[in-house]
């Protein structure tokens, strides 16, 4: 039997819904950093775990990181299937929808 690995669809989000995540996410820590390796596949696999416990996480571009911030953010949301909600100076702002969360725990619009 093949192991398939299930492919991540993209996130598609309104105007409205985009202005209810960037205030959401304005008093977020960033919980992932792109550093000097950029998009690797263990960094992109750590904010795939993270987007699976959070649906709005916040990414942080170290000054070493050799990606180009609108690059940055299309790799991986690409890679997360998440949607970009916002990029702005070196952070980048992700929302991906898990209807495996707990009700309480999820974002409702």
């Amino acid at each position: 039997m093949k192991n398939k690995k299930k492919r991540l669809t993209s996130t598609v989000i309104n105007k409205r819904e985009t202005r209810y995540l960037r205030a959401l996410g304005h008093h977020l820590p960033p919980l992932a950093m792109l550093g000097r390796e950029g998009a690797a596949a263990s960094v992109l696999a750590a904010i795939n775990e993270v987007l699976r416990k959070r649906e709005l996480i916040k990414i942080k571009l170290q000054n070493n990181c050799p990606l180009d911030r609108q690059e940055a953010a299309t790799i991986v949301s690409s890679a997360s299937g998440a949607a970009v909600v916002q990029v702005i100076g070196r952070m980048i702002l992700l929302y991906r929808p898990n209807p495996d969360l707990p009700p309480e725990q999820r974002i409702r619009f």
